[in-house]
């Protein structure tokens, strides 16, 4: 009998430890989905204000020399990342830029300048809240950028338009 008795506890312990691990990660797992949750939320109520703060900071970052953003129109759907290293979410909409040189600048007769561009506006969370730094990823919608950083993002979310 005692025999059975020293498998018997080390079996027990085992499973015990299984079932707080399982359990703990069910948490762990239900807690990330709900901070998301909170995220698109908190995201889409706060957008028109994000929008105009990423245009504020892109348009005056000097890029592309010689040039000024006169406009950015934002797509509806939003993709979200997270990055694998830090663990930070962005939030990913795609945008078309349009330029105009400055008198001056070097650029009026460039080409570039005269259509407009599509690119993806990145947004990213800081202590909970949504900011932005300014930061476009050219010629890349958003799905695409998400794919060509492929080592460095991977994909959570997907909020279509709302009609």
């Amino acid at each position: 009998m005692a025999g059975i008795m020293w498998w018997f506890v080390p079996a027990v312990l085992l499973a015990a430890v299984f079932a707080l691990a399982t359990a703990w990660l069910s948490l762990r797992k239900s807690l990330q989905e709900k901070e998301l949750k909170r995220l698109y939320r908190d995201f889409h109520r706060d957008r028109e204000h994000l929008e105009a703060h990423f245009f504020k900071r892109a348009a005056g970052a000097g890029k592309p020399r010689g040039a000024v953003w006169t406009h950015c129109d934002f797509e509806d759907d939003v993709t979200y990342a997270r990055d694998k290293r830090t663990g930070e979410i962005r939030a990913l909409v795609g945008i078309t830029i349009s330029y105009e040189a400055i008198e001056g600048g070097g650029m009026e007769e460039v080409e570039f300048l005269k259509e407009p561009h599509a690119a993806t506006a990145v947004f990213r969370v800081d202590r909970g809240k949504w900011v932005t730094d300014g930061r476009a990823i050219m010629n890349l919608n958003p799905t695409e950028a998400v794919r060509h950083y492929q080592h460095d993002l991977e994909f959570v979310g997907h909020e279509p338009a709302r009609a």
